[in-house]
């Protein structure tokens, strides 16, 4: 859709989705789908910028309403990744424009096995007690956040999600049911793929609080234990890039290059 059809549709729905801005990409919300934002508009170490309007994260899209529908064919979204798992999709499928590919890349799949890369019993016994250490409200989250890098089921789901990244053609958008976990730590990855400083991959990962309405929606202490985990089990971030995430150097550079600006 041209720029000037886009900005008609997005001024013809902005009361329908409730507080819909224009025409900065980063700013458009949907009130069907709160955690949904653009994961571009970030600077890097290097002084790069992630450019916008590309790649989306969102929470569910089930309850897209037909105007919200047509701002996601306006910003160009061809391809809709859904990292939740089978009871969550069946319950609540995606509602997504015709046009927009539908992708599985589900988290917890059992299609590559129960495996682990390190002892499970000692993943679990540590992200208690870090959990624990840090007085976290939800000693669940803290341990699933360590166990999205030592299970290998969501390598695959990881994988496929920043394998498309550098590789559709058109925008993409990946979300799980909140949008602050798998899709959090998802987020987190790219961003710092490409360069964006910690404490800024950080204050994304945090903003869910913010969009979701929850002071509590997540802790960054979540998100450490996950970046500690990927040290512990592969020794280095880029290491976890591409022995964990199975990603080539052709790969990263297809991401470099479609998203840095």
């Amino acid at each position: 859709m041209k720029r000037r059809a886009f900005l008609a549709t997005a001024l013809a729905v902005t009361v329908a989705v409730g507080g819909l801005t224009t025409p900065a990409h980063a700013d458009v919300r949907l009130a069907s789908a709160a955690n949904f934002r653009d994961v571009g508009g970030y600077t890097t170490a290097d002084g790069h910028t992630v450019r916008t309007g590309v790649v989306f994260r969102s929470n569910k899209l089930s309850n897209l309403t037909a105007a919200e529908q047509q701002v996601i064919t306006g910003l160009g979204i061809t391809l809709d990744i859904d990292l939740r798992n089978i009871s969550e999709r069946s319950q609540e499928p995606d509602k997504v424009p015709a046009g927009v590919t539908y992708q599985v890349a589900d988290v917890v799949s059992l299609a590559h096995g129960l495996r682990f890369h390190k002892d499970a019993a000692a993943t679990l016994a540590a992200a208690l007690a870090a959990g624990l250490f840090s007085g976290s409200s939800d000693l669940g989250q803290s341990i699933g956040y360590p166990f999205m890098v030592n299970f290998v089921g969501a390598d695959y789901a990881f994988h496929d999600v920043l394998y498309a990244v550098g590789h559709t053609n058109g925008g993409l958008v990946f979300h799980c049911s909140a949008g602050k976990d798998r899709t959090g730590w998802a987020t987190a990855v790219l961003l710092t793929l490409l360069g964006v400083p910690r404490a800024t991959v950080e204050q994304d990962f945090l903003a869910s609080n913010t969009y979701l309405g929850r002071s509590d929606a997540v802790e960054v202490s979540w998100l450490r234990a996950a970046f500690a985990q990927v040290n512990y089990i592969y020794g280095s971030f880029d290491n976890y890039l591409r022995q964990g995430l199975m990603l080539t150097g052709a790969d990263l550079a297809a991401i470099k290059s479609r998203l840095l600006v």
